[in-house]
């Protein structure tokens, strides 16, 4: 159990009569990085809001970092990283001012102007958030969910809207990430994002892993 970061059996919930995710088993190992490829409805986006303390399941056993989501205090948030797929913005604040109050809520966060120039945003950090395009913005939100220098990090789809440069530049924070120890779970659509960064892939499909 030491060696394991995330430790998922029977795992539910449902929107209604719906069922979202429907008895997903699920184990991710210290240290991995983990992509899950699944259609859209396929339950990744719920999966990840459940395991990093977002959302509340119906049913099933959940172990991150040793601990039930469902009883997550402000410490065991701090070992987390997150980048969803609909982060809100502080659109008056900059670039820089942005990364720097985020980074002053973890114990032991990254240099702010490093995780900037990391994700590509170095000549945009005196700008607003609101003078930003839309895959700028999106750099935005990977770096607040990397300054915290996260045992455990969730990437939910996080290279939506970046062009081919940006992509690249964000499988190198990736991999570097990767490399200091940092536990990654990954969701994508891109099958070449997978194939470039994951130890091991995972295929979701109707709230279950298939393969």
């Amino acid at each position: 159990m030491n060696d394991t970061a995330i430790r998922v059996r029977g795992l539910r919930k449902r929107y209604g009569g719906t069922p979202a995710v429907d008895g997903l088993d699920l184990d991710v190992t210290r240290g991995e990085t983990l992509a899950v490829l699944g259609p859209n409805g396929a339950g990744k986006s719920t999966t990840v809001q459940i395991l990093s303390a977002q959302l509340p399941r119906d049913g099933g056993e959940v172990a991150v970092l040793g601990t039930d989501p469902a009883q997550a205090d402000r410490r065991f948030r701090s070992r987390l990283g997150i980048v969803s797929q609909t982060a809100g913005d502080l659109l008056e604040l900059t670039v820089a001012e942005v990364v720097r109050h985020f980074a002053g809520y973890y114990p032991r966060p990254r240099d702010p102007g490093r995780v900037i120039a990391e994700v590509g945003l170095a000549e945009q950090a005196k700008r607003k958030i609101r003078q930003l395009s839309g895959g700028q913005r999106r750099r935005v939100d990977v770096a607040l969910g990397v300054v915290g220098n996260p045992e455990l990090l969730f990437l939910d789809e996080p290279t939506t809207g970046f062009d081919p440069e940006a992509r690249r530049r964000f499988w190198d924070l990736v991999r570097s990430l990767a490399a200091d120890g940092t536990t990654i779970l990954l969701t994508t659509h891109y099958l070449d994002e997978a194939e470039a960064l994951a130890d091991r892939i995972a295929v979701i499909a109707s709230g279950r892993i298939r393969a």
